[in-house]
């Protein structure tokens, strides 16, 4: 496979994969123990690694969240823990969904390395949180530990790029929601109030995003090879079906 391919066919899983742990109970039990709100832990899980900013470049980071709805997150989380405690907490508890729920797939150490190697290969340029989430630390873990920090990281990385590529659509962040597969449920879901504009010309500017998206993203895979590039993909696709049977 090409590394353009290979972009093409992890997006989707590494997007599903990526925040998985974030909708385990315990994770969002995590909110309740540092006294902030789950969209707090959110928005300040996501972002916390950018420091002590301000909402408005939380907003900035972030792109595809309304930014009054990042700034209700960011500043009641700030009001009682600082950013950098909340993303701390977010890797662990990243790395214990990771050990719990995929220590036991076949072939996960194998996916855990080829997944370091291309967070590593990465460019960031343009991806503030991205390269903030890379220079953060990471404790010892097991290889399913670092299989569920590289999804992280490497879910960030197609965060970031894809919206560079928005943004050199012509779109807007909430026209590339709205044009997106779930439409005005997804704006809503990301904080923004109706009225919303028509998405009708917008679709063929997503589908140029997206195909933008994976070339920028295509870098972090060219040094894997091409059968390194396939072993991800087919690891990866394992790996869902495997989660997917255990729920």
């Amino acid at each position: 496979m090409t590394p353009e391919q290979v972009a093409t066919a992890s997006k989707p899983i590494v997007l599903e994969l990526g925040d998985a742990f974030t909708r385990c109970p315990t994770t969002l039990r995590r909110a309740r123990l540092l006294g902030i709100s789950g969209w707090a832990f959110y928005v300040t899980g996501r972002a916390g690694a950018l420091g002590d900013v301000r909402a408005e470049t939380v907003a900035a980071a972030l792109g595809f969240l309304a930014p009054d709805a990042v700034a209700d997150g960011w500043d009641a989380a700030l009001r009682t823990v600082r950013p950098v405690e909340v993303a701390a907490a977010t890797l662990d508890e990243c790395c214990r969904w990771g050990t719990a729920n995929l220590d036991a797939v076949p072939g996960v150490a194998r996916l855990a390395g080829l997944l370091g190697h291309a967070v590593q290969l990465a460019d960031a340029t343009g991806m503030p949180l991205f390269a903030a989430w890379r220079a953060m630390p990471v404790p010892e873990m097991s290889a399913g530990g670092r299989a569920a920090i590289g999804l992280r990281l490497l879910r960030e990385h197609y965060a970031g790029a894809h919206l560079l590529a928005v943004r050199a659509s012509g779109m807007t962040p909430l026209e590339a929601v709205l044009a997106g597969p779930e439409g005005e449920a997804g704006a809503a879901a990301c904080g923004w109030p109706p009225p919303y504009p028509p998405v009708g010309p917008l679709v063929r500017r997503r589908l140029w995003a997206e195909a933008v998206t994976d070339r920028l993203v295509a870098a972090a895979f060219a040094g894997l090879g091409p059968a390194g590039g396939t072993e991800l993909v087919e690891l990866l696709t394992a790996t869902r079906a495997h989660l997917h049977r255990a729920s």
